[in-house]
């Protein structure tokens, strides 16, 4: 159509509208301004948001994550001068929407996500969710486990998430790996926790996490090893296993990552944070979220900028991994 905005076309992918054409502050309102879903016939990676917050115990608002991480994600480019590769030329990148879910029933809320991934990944090779509670990430991993089998999961959080109930509830955002590691979802010899700080309720939730099949990197570590340990840590992890990356941006420090809803003093830098998920360009990433972005505690879209700059390392790992 005539009146279609001019975008940037690398190896045959529709890639952003061009930015000297169309200023980034107009333009659709898609993730990077990417093309949507029904623009484009053959897709690699569907970007596709979760606005679900009904499993979080303290404050809410990530159900406005999605739209929010778009908005913050208008300055993103083409080029990752990082890691030497375009991610939106090198392979087909599209918005596929929202997974429009119920928001007064967790159990049927993780049904209709489970259902959304399913039906997104018989069109799309991979997908990169943007949330939403970190409720979303069993739904997720029951639909990429029918595909992969059990998954290695490197999990970047202040908190474990694998508590097993709060108020008699299984299934919140505290506890979406204790249930995905009794299901069978995960490969329990490669799974790691990136970020973890603050307080515990006792030292039983360390001794129950590692019988679930996690090793941990605690934030305080990162000082002693800097980014290439942690790396090396993940990799040494990890192996060739298929992996799945799951982020929840209260790992950053609240200093770079205000706008969520249960945070931690002392968390990773959000240039730490850059550096650890650019060496999933080398491992088997099958796919990834972004999670508990609240942005009715975000000012000057700090918490926003940061989760799509995440987001993006996330699609320019993918352009140079294997995920098959």
């Amino acid at each position: 159509m005539s009146d279609d905005p001019p975008r940037t076309i690398e190896n045959g992918h529709v890639g952003p509208v061009v930015a000297s054409v169309v200023p980034r502050f107009a333009g659709p309102a898609t993730f990077a301004r990417l093309p949507r879903l029904d623009e484009v016939s053959d897709v690699d990676v569907a970007v596709v948001g979760v606005p679900f917050d009904s499993g979080v115990s303290y404050r809410p608002g990530a159900r406005f994550g999605p739209a929010h991480v778009r908005e913050s994600s208008r300055l993103l480019r083409p080029y990752n001068p990082a890691l030497d590769v375009s991610p939106f030329g090198r392979q087909q990148v599209v918005d596929a929407g929202d997974i429009a879910v119920n928001p007064f029933s967790i159990d049927e809320a993780v049904r209709q996500i489970e259902a959304g991934s399913d039906a997104l990944l018989d069109r799309a090779g991979r997908l990169l969710t943007i949330g939403g509670d970190h409720t979303i990430a069993l739904p997720l991993l029951r639909s990429l486990a029918r595909r992969h089998g059990p998954v290695a999961v490197v999990h970047f959080d202040a908190h474990l998430d694998t508590w097993d109930t709060y108020f008699g509830a299984a299934t919140t955002h505290g506890t979406p790996f204790r249930r995905a590691s009794e299901e069978g979802l995960l490969d329990l010899s490669g799974c790691v926790h990136v970020g973890i700080r603050g307080p515990l309720y006792g030292a039983a939730d360390l001794t129950d996490d590692v019988a679930l099949g996690f090793q941990t990197v605690h934030a305080r570590e990162l000082e002693d090893l800097g980014t290439r340990g942690v790396v090396e840590r993940i990799r040494e992890r990890v192996r060739d296993r298929p992996v799945y990356v799951s982020v929840d941006i209260d790992v950053l420090d609240p200093a770079f990552a205000p706008g969520t809803g249960t945070p931690e003093s002392g968390g990773l830098l959000s240039r730490e944070l850059l550096a650890i998920l650019r060496a999933f360009a080398g491992l088997r990433l099958v796919g990834a979220d972004i999670v508990e972005v609240a942005p009715a505690y975000d000012h000057a879209e700090i918490t926003g900028i940061a989760a799509a700059h995440a987001a993006y390392e996330l699609l320019s790992a993918m352009a140079l991994s294997d995920g098959a």
